[in-house]
């Protein structure tokens, strides 16, 4: 039994919604325990490089849970996202590759871990591999079995679809439907099309670890079922992911759980957010539109550009990632930094924390920023940043250069300055650009424009302050 944890009191009264896409309406969203908020978000199959469709659930669980953890304090929200360290994807890599499968996935893990933080993700609490999780998965594909919702066929266990009735309540069809309109794998071994492995065997070139049904490996499905158990228990709150895991994939998942504990609900609420374009078209090699997101960080766009790309478009609407959106993130960026740059963060602004709050409305979060701007407050506006995962903590980070023998009040004012002519450049206002440009250069101010990075500065020995006296 799960010890009752110690009673906290709540950091604000925000009612949160969300849309779930299970019942298919926005909810209110009430925690199974606030004392313990548990998310789950399926993870990637390590064997290349992350692309940017994959880093977008994985910032919208991001805002998710810097959510929680303000409205419920961060010692009573675990988040787990899992690693699949066992796929076919991964055992082609190694036989073209010729190294070992543990070698890539730590690779591949190691990428992952480092293109997600340059987005300014935070590290989940748990990231299980399911090679770790081996054992739970065989315990609860034999209590399936022992259920009567799983059978052993040919060295495969296979979940019987047709044994649980609510089958398809997550993407809204019937199995009959299902057959009638797709291409199902059928197998001899199969009672019904439908029906999907929960264990395969493995061959002597296949990983594989022994089992009742012989040697073999888990199923896609049943691997997040044991793991999420494991984890957050037989019922927790959110699960998450792209549509393209609504079905089949988290369906088989819903199904499994259920029946492995029909006294539980598995998650409360199902979150899934819609898929990426590039420049109106879907992603694809072959129209030479597919970017990692180590490809854009390669390029020199930081990454809190393209994580406010992100969050330029609400996730449960098809996102379009264009040349366009990226300079006017890099501009809009730019004016934000100048305005809290050495102001210290106050309070998170409601208007923002009630857009997250409202189905994750980071676009009118953003909105909310803006208005910020317009009022001039910097600190409601840095600490509203920090709070959707923007690093404003060093000049290092957020300008790029270092300025440690310029006194505050100098870079104060030439931040203004350079805000001020970032302004009259957009506006194509030349000849007042120029003359802010003239009068840093007067006083000792270097200018670095950089296409990715905004512009940016550095100051020479000569560096005098009351030369910009009177220049705003």
């Amino acid at each position: 039994m799960t010890p009752h944890l110690p009673q906290h009191k709540r950091y604000s009264m925000t009612t949160i919604k969300l849309h779930n896409s299970k019942s298919r309406v926005k909810e209110a969203f009430i925690p199974l325990d606030e004392n313990n908020v548990r998310i789950y978000l399926c993870g990637p199959t390590v064997y290349d490089r992350a692309h940017i469709g994959n880093a977008r659930n994985v910032i919208m669980f991001d805002v998710l849970y810097r959510l929680l953890r303000h409205e419920y304090g961060a010692d009573h929200v675990t988040y787990v996202r899992n690693f699949t360290d066992v796929d076919d994807k991964i055992n082609a890599r190694a036989a073209a590759t010729g190294r070992s499968i543990r070698d890539i996935t730590d690779e591949t893990i190691g990428w992952y871990h480092a293109d997600m933080d340059a987005l300014g993700n935070l590290r989940p609490d748990h990231e299980p591999r399911a090679t770790e999780y081996i054992a739970e998965m065989i315990t609860m594909t034999e209590d399936l079995i022992a259920k009567g919702h799983a059978y052993a066929a040919e060295g495969h266990v296979l979940f019987d679809v047709r044994s649980f009735p609510a089958y398809g309540q997550l993407s809204g069809r019937s199995v009959d439907d299902m057959i009638a309109g797709a291409r199902v794998e059928v197998a001899p071994y199969k009672r019904d099309p439908m029906d999907f492995v929960l264990w395969k065997p493995s061959d002597a070139e296949t990983p594989g670890w022994d089992s009742p049904w012989g040697r073999g490996r888990p199923g896609w499905h049943i691997e997040c079922s044991a793991m999420s158990e494991a984890l957050l228990g037989p019922s927790f709150d959110i699960h998450g992911g792209g549509t393209d895991l609504q079905f089949p994939h988290h369906e088989n998942e819903l199904a499994q759980s259920c029946c492995a504990n029909p006294a539980e609900g598995f998650a409360s609420v199902w979150l899934h957010n819609e898929m990426l374009q590039v420049e109106g078209k879907k992603m694809s090699k072959s129209l030479g539109n597919f970017f990692t997101v180590r490809d854009l960080l390669d390029q020199g766009i930081p990454g809190e550009v393209i994580r406010f790309v992100f969050l330029q478009t609400h996730y449960r609407k098809t996102m379009d990632w264009t040349a366009e959106k990226v300079a006017q993130a890099e501009a809009t960026l730019s004016d934000f930094k100048s305005l809290v740059f050495h102001v210290e963060a106050t309070t998170v602004d409601p208007k923002v924390i009630e857009a997250i709050a409202n189905d994750l409305n980071t676009s009118q979060a953003i909105t909310e920023l803006h208005r910020l701007v317009g009022n001039g407050q910097a600190g409601e506006l840095k600490a509203s940043l920090l709070f959707l995962g923007f690093d404003l903590e060093s000049i290092e980070s957020w300008w790029g250069v270092p300025v440690a023998h310029t006194p505050k009040d100098g870079e104060n004012l030439i931040a203004l300055i350079i805000r001020q002519r970032d302004i009259e450049k957009r506006n194509k206002n030349w000849p007042e650009a120029d003359r802010l440009r003239d009068a840093l250069i007067a006083a000792g101010v270097i200018i670095h424009d950089q296409k990715h990075r905004g512009t940016q500065f550095e100051v020479s020995r000569e560096f005098d302050a009351s030369k910009l006296q009177g220049v705003l």
